[in-house]
């Protein structure tokens, strides 16, 4: 099995008003900032090649740095078509592509992936408007994965989970890696750094405050029961955990 990271952005930050802000009272954030990175994720296990999420649009503009803002992207390392090309896959290689959730940093080249199937939870695909014969609307109808109460099953090894709060469709997606007895935990936006994971905060960013603590106390429930490798897509710790193979600890 070969898990790579696509890294598009890196050397960024976000403060911790912004990484910290769903949750903490204003008058407990301290002013400190967080590496800011972004990255997705592809997953050859042997028999299909499958991506977690597809980046922003290629034609995307650098974002330009301001001190003072609550989040800075980062420089520019890699289009998403740049970074998939390293990997040394072709676009034919990727059967099946898994969305989290809708916002852009997630779905910017769906379209480059014509003949993959997309699977996305169905009130996040009605939401974009897709349509087509490769767009799977997810209904999350295989029951309990541990403590998750909805999920859905794409590979033997691959489980869709649905995760509500960042966005109402929101998902995550865990590899069960069976044979070396890990859990590689992809989420989208659960948090936004692994320190707010760490100190059970959300960010500013949510659709549903409630069902955002909801999921990531399930999320955390799992990761303190399971050794599971945390990969973030707005952290350098995203690719870090898992190009070190490092063991989430809560």
């Amino acid at each position: 099995m070969k898990i790579l990271a696509l890294k598009f952005y890196d050397n960024g930050f976000m403060t911790e008003s912004f990484a910290f802000g769903g949750t903490r009272d204003k008058n407990n954030i301290k002013n400190i900032r967080y590496k800011s990175s972004l990255q997705n994720f592809l997953i050859d296990d042997g028999n299909e090649v499958i991506l977690i999420d597809t980046g922003l649009p290629c034609d995307t503009p650098d974002f330009k740095k301001d001190e003072n803002a609550n989040i800075f992207m980062g420089d520019k390392i890699n289009t998403f078509k740049e970074a998939f090309d390293k990997t040394g896959y072709k676009i034919s290689d990727v059967k099946k592509i898994i969305i989290t959730h809708k916002h852009p940093d997630h779905t910017g080249e769906i379209k480059m992936f014509s003949d993959a199937k997309i699977y996305i939870s169905r009130l996040e695909a009605d939401q974009m408007k897709l349509e087509g014969d490769n767009i799977i609307k997810v209904d999350f109808t295989a029951g309990k994965f541990y403590n998750f109460l909805e999920s859905e099953r794409i590979t033997p090894n691959l489980i869709m989970i649905k995760a509500p709060g960042h966005t109402l469709g929101n998902s995550i997606v865990i590899l069960d890696d069976q044979e070396n007895g890990l859990f590689y935990l992809f989420h989208g936006d659960i948090t936004y750094c692994d320190a707010a994971l760490k100190n059970n905060e959300l960010s500013v960013v949510f659709e549903d405050k409630d069902k955002a603590l909801d999921t990531l106390s399930k999320v955390r429930d799992f990761i303190k029961n399971n050794k599971t490798i945390y990969c973030s897509t707005h952290c350098p710790e995203g690719y870090l955990n898992l190009e070190n193979k490092i063991i989430q600890k809560l």
